[in-house]
């Protein structure tokens, strides 16, 4: 078993017209009886709250095929729409950067750039490049932040009004580095009933509370970036126990029915991508090595699960506040599922229970290959289980549509600009009295009437020398230094199983020129702004 754990870490839902009794199973809704109003002719500004999980793969929710429970999700979706082909950038710091300002990471210094910024996640964004709160709160808006942060500076001195930052992503039940307003808090000690889901989620809910108090007549932006499921896979033992025995199928037959349950839900239609290399098939696993790798996705769905749960608890106080149909809702990743293997934190006691604090646990590639299916690979890497998300939008008065698919590629660059359209703004062209460089990012609240009402002329991506380029159906992707270039065409190989580069050779030199192009652009930003 051990040999082949080394071998994985190198090779690596329409709405049916819910009745009222149904919708309360999970959070109650107010319902305006004013009917759905055009995006442009809102009576009053628009709330927004973005929730942000961290390494959940692509088909973990029940709504995009997943075995997990997440009933209030689900929901959501029902009750707004769901984007099969968003992105992200593949990994947690970059995508929050582009999240938060519009443009790629390596544009706002945050990733890393060749010959001129060596570490992306040590990066320092130029002055130009503001986060959301900055061009909302001239709007009127509060801005709250509560959970992950993972960029540089500090929550308020970056425009938020109350911030809860839990920067100790090692210890879910026990955080020695956390902070209020930017404040350290005191190291949270075990047994204490605290678990970082809830807590993430308590603090936003606090926010709003207090919120409706204070500044009830202004609007507000909660960004809440969960620390789940990110590694280590910890949960509360009441939250694994309801999925003990669910994955002992094997990943094999798992993946095969996630597919067969998005193709029913109209989610993808491809094949399976391959196996990761130096996965095993499950078939070939003894007892006692199926008891041990279920119990990682057993808790992996547990922490996604308890996620479902807490948001359902912030809906309820969106609720408690009149909130819900002046607020625009929507959820994503920051990446794929992780296939790393490795041990940090409080290290991993053998003889701990799964999932407990004295373990530390991992997806590792097996796992990250069913989170991710039916897609190629995991987070890190630019094929398209690293870099795809579930998106889910909500918003009452703005997406008339419900439960209906949205099959447009869009990537996080242009969720800064789709929530300041919500917000009745625009991104000023100075800061400080210089120029702003354009945005590649553009507001998708077109695509909530019509899809394809608004489309990406290309998308682009770099991160630890893992690369790619869209351009329509057509994406060239690498994995790794000096690996040559795959070319797929996703309209019918969403999977990554069937390279055309052989074929297609003129087709790759061009794409591979237009992808470095955008390089260069960004290197010779960069030393602009050294």
């Amino acid at each position: 078993m051990a040999r082949w754990i080394t071998a994985l870490a190198l090779g690596l839902l329409g709405i049916a017209s819910a009745q009222q009794s149904a919708e309360r199973r999970f959070y109650p809704v107010e319902r305006s009886g004013g009917g759905r109003q055009a995006v442009t002719a809102h009576a009053r500004r628009q709330n927004v709250v973005l929730f942000l999980a961290d390494d959940m793969g692509y088909s973990d929710l029940g709504c995009y095929g997943g075995e997990v429970r997440t009933p209030n999700l689900d929901r959501l979706a029902r009750e707004g729409l769901r984007f099969t082909q968003f992105y992200n950038t593949a990994r947690c710091w970059p995508s929050r950067a582009a999240i938060l300002t519009g443009y790629y990471a390596q544009q706002a210094r945050r990733d890393t750039i060749p010959g001129v910024l060596a570490n992306g996640a040590a990066g320092v964004r130029p002055e130009w490049a503001r986060l959301l709160p900055d061009y909302l709160r001239p709007l009127g808006y509060r801005c709250y932040h509560s959970g992950k942060w993972h960029l540089d500076g500090l929550p308020l001195q970056n425009g938020f009004d109350r911030s809860y930052w839990l920067q100790d992503t090692d210890r879910h039940f026990s955080p020695r580095d956390h902070r209020l307003d930017d404040k350290p808090l005191p190291p949270v000690p075990r047994g204490t009933g605290y678990y970082s889901t809830t807590a993430i989620a308590g603090h936003a809910i606090d926010f709003l509370k207090e919120h409706t108090a204070r500044h009830a007549d202004q609007p507000f932006f909660a960004y809440v970036a969960f620390i789940c499921p990110h590694f280590p896979l910890m949960a509360p033992p009441e939250d694994i126990a309801k999925y003990h025995g669910r994955f002992d199928a094997g990943w094999d037959v798992l993946r095969a029915q996630r597919l067969a349950r998005m193709r029913r839900l109209g989610i993808v239609d491809c094949e399976l991508s391959p196996r990761t290399p130096g996965v095993p098939a499950w078939s070939t696993l003894s007892p006692a090595e199926r008891a041990a790798w279920s119990a990682h996705m057993e808790i992996h769905a547990a922490m996604v699960d308890r996620m479902d749960r807490e948001i359902g608890r912030v809906m309820t106080q969106l609720r408690a506040m009149k909130a819900l149909d002046d607020t625009a809702i929507l959820f994503l990743s920051d990446n794929g599922a992780s296939a790393e293997k490795l041990v940090r934190g409080d290290g991993n006691d053998p003889n701990a229970a799964p999932g407990s604090a004295d373990s530390f646990l991992t997806l590792e590639p097996p796992w990250a290959n069913l989170s991710n299916a039916p897609l190629r690979l995991s987070k890190i890497y630019t094929h398209e289980g690293g870099i795809s998300t579930s998106l889910i939008v909500r918003w009452p008065q703005g997406v008339r549509a419900h439960g209906e698919l949205r099959r447009t590629p869009a990537h996080v660059i242009d969720l800064a600009p789709t929530i300041l359209e919500i917000a009745g703004g625009a991104k000023p062209a100075d800061w400080a009295g210089k120029p702003i460089p354009p945005a590649p990012g553009h507001s998708i609240v077109p695509l909530f009437a019509r899809d394809g009402a608004v489309t990406h002329p290309d998308l682009w991506w770099f991160h630890e020398n893992n690369r790619a380029y869209r351009e329509g159906d057509w994406k060239l992707v690498s994995a790794g230094a000096g690996s040559p270039w795959e070319l797929y065409n996703l309209a019918t190989d969403r999977g990554e199983s069937h390279d055309l580069s052989a074929r297609y050779p003129e087709r790759v030199r061009e794409m591979a020129a237009r992808w470095q192009a955008k390089l260069d652009e960004f290197i010779r930003l960069g030393r602009e702004e050294r």
